[in-house]
């Protein structure tokens, strides 16, 4: 089969440092094009993964009738609209999360889609970790077989520190100025409050996204309880998900390299897996089940994908799935319950503490 014919948007830190080096190196994908509005920065970038051909903007290579697909990465409150755009010119899309920073929003990209008859992906690169993907395995198998009984609780921790994990690759830089952008915030949210809403947002959307994958709850998620300090990052909130109590620990460290687990607790045992530093190349999540009941056991599972990168996979996926016609892991579609949950969450926060709009 001829390689997928891939454009890429974006000469950022996660387009320098993980996509484009990944897509690079995926035989299955001949990127062909790179859009940059930073023109100096886009040549540097363009010479040096020798991509053939180089935009101003993501509407000029939208208009490149050879590309079938184009990966995006930009500012987190922009890379929707460019996904958007895209979609309405009828190419297929892998961004970045978040997808969007409104339901609104979420919802005209959705829109975009349908309107092109083209396809979304976001990258919610937890869901490819191979530990993770052995996890979901396990908890699969433990709901179907009765063996530990119903799950009681699902627990995530995320208090994050250098997520970078010393990554090496190289990273072209120019004097240009950073491209401006017009935030698009749900219209109840205060100006001053979009930054530390956009801060949980981008940090949390993987962590949430994750549980509602191990629980397979899909859509059937409800936000039962938030209790935030003033900084809006750092605390507790509790989500039902398919009928499971479902908590969040939220917050920040000094350095710590990376301290997030995730635990799904059975009344007779649990599942426990550790995320490594989000950059820490081919090392997947760890993962421990305890086995309670009459005989007790720890084990420590591999999976068979022992040295692997999550941001590797997930591209991986996006070709085969284009290739297959099967759905996306982490659809478009799937995603809108993540922006949702995030206005919900940050309703109930301002709220409580009398800073909502009138």
């Amino acid at each position: 089969m001829e390689p997928l014919k891939v454009g890429y948007v974006g000469c950022g830190f996660m387009a320098q440092k993980v996509h484009i080096p990944n897509l690079t190196m995926m035989p299955e994908v001949e990127l062909v094009a790179l859009a940059e509005v930073r023109s100096a920065l886009g040549r540097k970038v363009q010479a040096r993964f020798r991509i053939p051909r180089l935009y101003r903007d993501h509407l000029e290579l939208a208009a490149d009738p050879e590309i079938e697909a184009v990966c995006v990465s930009a500012a987190f409150d922009v890379q929707g609209e460019i996904a958007r755009d895209l979609l309405l010119a009828g190419k297929h899309v892998f961004m970045e999360k978040p997808m969007a920073v409104s339901v609104a929003q979420a919802e005209r990209i959705l829109a975009a889609a349908r309107a092109g008859g083209a396809r979304l992906m976001v990258g919610y690169m937890k869901r490819y970790d191979a530990g993770n993907e052995l996890v979901k395995e396990q908890i699969d198998q433990f709901r179907a077989s009765g063996e530990l009984g119903p799950i009681t609780l699902v627990r995530n921790h995320g208090f994050c520190g250098d997520w970078t994990a010393g990554l090496d690759a190289p990273m072209d830089r120019s004097d240009e100025p950073m491209p401006q952008s017009t935030p698009q915030p749900p219209a109840w949210l205060p100006p001053e409050q979009f930054k530390p809403y956009l801060g949980f947002l981008q940090q949390y959307t993987h962590n949430i996204n994750l549980m509602r994958w191990f629980t397979g709850a899909g859509d059937d998620v409800r936000v039962r309880h938030v209790d935030l300090d003033a900084d809006g990052y750092t605390g507790i909130t509790i989500l039902e998900m398919g009928g499971v109590r479902c908590v969040l620990e939220s917050g920040s460290l000094s350095y710590y390299r990376w301290d997030e687990h995730t635990q799904v607790y059975f009344r007779h045992g649990w599942i426990k897996t550790w995320a490594p530093p989000l950059l820490l190349r081919n090392a997947p999540a760890e993962v421990e089940i305890y086995r309670g009941g009459e005989a007790h056991s720890f084990t420590r599972p591999l999976p068979k994908a022992r040295w692997s990168w999550s941001y590797r996979r997930e591209l991986e996926h996006f070709v085969r799935q284009l290739r297959s016609g099967e759905p996306f892991r982490s659809s478009g579609e799937d995603t809108l319950t993540d922006v949702r949950l995030f206005e919900e969450i940050y309703r109930m926060h301002l709220a409580q503490r009398g800073l909502l709009l009138a």
